[in-house]
């Protein structure tokens, strides 16, 4: 993990903070995956891993950001991209309005 995907999940903490339900990174006790991770209801939201930004969005939305060339997908330990994850860019402009997308999709989960 890089000093700057920490920091931007600990952004998207900062801001979501209130938010009813939001766990935030570190809650919880849990020590295994996603135990550093941004939840609502238990389910992750966003979480930092190999030095990039994390999000859980639709998988339409994933291919969308994608195509645009804001992340790439999320491949799991063995190499296999997983549909509803993307792996964010450098560019942290849109971090909050995509981690807002993420809490609304894994609230209606």
């Amino acid at each position: 993990m890089t000093d700057d995907s920490r920091r931007r999940l600990a952004a998207l903490a900062d801001a979501l903070a209130g938010e009813p339900g939001v766990q935030l990174p570190g809650e919880g006790g849990s020590r295994g995956f996603g135990s550093g991770a941004l939840k609502a209801g238990g389910s992750i939201v966003a979480m930092s891993v190999d030095g990039a930004l994390v999000l859980k969005l639709p998988r339409a939305r994933v291919q969308a950001l994608v195509a645009a060339g804001a992340g790439t997908p999320f491949r799991n330990g063995r190499g296999a991209a997983m549909r509803e994850w993307i792996a964010l860019g450098p560019d942290d402009a849109a971090d909050l309005d995509l981690a807002r997308e993420s809490l609304a999709f894994v609230r209606d989960a």
